[in-house]
């Protein structure tokens, strides 16, 4: 059996047992190379390697996580968030609730969107933003199945779509792995093939609303027995506003979210708004749950790099494609299935990319498939397994601000349900892209 497929079946069957992810991707990385005739050494090798290539990023997220820990502790969100509470209490009509909640989901899932286009933070706004929330979710018995999906559509429907933000990013992958086969084709292109397969994602947002509606029960924390919403001083107020602005203009002028973070954790310190040592404790615990997010996408890289590494995904792909006998139909449906694979076991969409591309392009020229049914492909297949990787930060993200309670499970209430979900609908949609573009 192929290394790739040995190394992702162990990581996904470790972290379905409940292994923490990093010791199941550490594992799976470990089995996939020596299936692949690497030695332990060798493997180990290429996996440290693959790690130090995911440090800016891990940083990037920890200094981020710090900072929502500040807006947090500033009390802007448990302002509202208390407000919100008491008014339900008062008026605790059947219209109200229902009125609070779909308030809620658009407001999440709006801004889901735009810290993927608009305002590209990614995931640092779901610890600003979810942890105050969880008491207003357990008043209103909102099932946080509906969240992880609502938040996990949020952060790949734009980039899949959009070519703004990480959506730009994600499809110049694309065009530079075009680019690099000399098959010529149009930027503007992308987002056109990209249009049918995005669909699924709307089609999975819309089953999983329907799905996860009935009430679910939580356990109550302490602060949703006595949740007061305590006034808050203007001048908090305007310096948080400035950190704010400060962290994205900086991220967007620099392309740094290291530098971006900073620039906001400096303005709390510096405007005297809290006392330093309270602040540096806030300060050290957003790091710590951003930072194992940061972890694992550290661990992931090092899997990837000795999947890379061993040479062993260009003889999946390869084997794959021999399986199609010159089939369009099953040659589409293949590609789809190498990119879940390879996705899945990476954690990141954008890391397929250069991966797939370089076979993917001659193999549907070979089939004789037009230019937008192989960007469609390529996009789709990219995509596949980004919703429902456990190693993914679309699932990690909306899990660390879910999970701030211990009640909400990274596996099976983030996983599984963003791959049911997203990854059958992207596996149709992107099917019907490929044959009828």
């Amino acid at each position: 059996m192929n290394a790739v497929l040995v190394a992702v079946l162990v990581m996904v069957i470790l972290s379905l047992c409940r292994l923490n992810v990093v010791l199941a991707l550490f594992v799976g990385a470990l089995v996939g190379g020596l299936t692949a005739g690497l030695g332990v050494n060798e493997t180990i090798g290429f996996f440290t390697a693959g790690i130090g290539e995911g440090a800016e990023v891990a940083l990037s997220y920890a200094l981020l996580g710090g900072f929502a820990a500040l807006i947090s502790y500033s009390g802007i969100t448990d302002f509202f968030v208390g407000k919100i509470i008491n008014m339900i209490r008062v008026d605790s009509t059947v219209k109200t609730r229902t009125v609070t909640k779909v308030a809620i989901i658009i407001s999440l899932l709006v801004i889901a969107c735009m810290s993927q286009n608009i305002i590209p933070v990614h995931i640092a706004f779901i610890p600003i933003i979810v942890p105050p929330l969880l008491s207003l979710f357990n008043e209103l018995k909102m099932d946080r199945r509906m969240i992880a999906v609502v938040l996990t559509f949020g952060l790949c429907f734009p980039y899949v779509l959009l070519p703004f933000g990480f959506g730009h990013i994600f499809h110049e992958i694309i065009k530079k792995g075009f680019d690099q086969a000399d098959y010529a084709i149009q930027f503007s292109d992308i987002w056109k093939a990209m249009v049918i397969p995005s669909l699924g994602l709307l089609v999975g947002l819309i089953l999983g609303l329907i799905i996860y509606r009935k009430p679910r029960t939580y356990k109550a924390v302490a602060a949703d027995d006595k949740f007061v919403a305590k006034a808050i001083r203007p001048y908090t107020v305007a310096v948080t506003i400035a950190a704010i602005l400060s962290t994205f203009i900086v991220q967007m002028t620099t392309e740094s979210m290291i530098f971006g973070a900073l620039s906001g954790i400096l303005i709390f310190f510096i405007s005297g708004v809290f006392n330093w040592r309270t602040m540096d404790e806030e300060l050290t615990s957003g790091i710590k749950i951003m930072a194992y997010i940061g972890i694992v996408m550290l661990t992931a890289n090092g899997f990837a790099h000795v999947m890379t590494e061993s040479g062993e995904v260009n003889t999946l792909v390869k084997g794959m494609v021999d399986l199609t006998g010159g089939s369009k139909s099953v040659g589409v449906i293949l590609m789809l299935i190498v990119g879940l694979i390879v996705t899945i076991g990476i954690g990141s969409s954008f890391a397929t990319i250069p991966i797939i591309a370089a076979l993917f392009i001659p193999f549907g020229a070979a089939l004789g498939l037009s230019s937008l049914a192989i960007i469609s492909i390529i996009g789709t297949a990219g995509a596949l397994g980004d919703a429902g990787s456990p190693a993914s930060d679309s699932t990690l993200g909306p899990t660390a601000g879910l999970n701030m309670d211990g009640q909400h499970n990274h596996i099976w209430d983030t996983c599984v349900p963003t791959f049911l979900l997203f990854n059958i609908p992207l596996i149709i949609f992107g099917y019907i892209a490929a044959m009828v573009l």
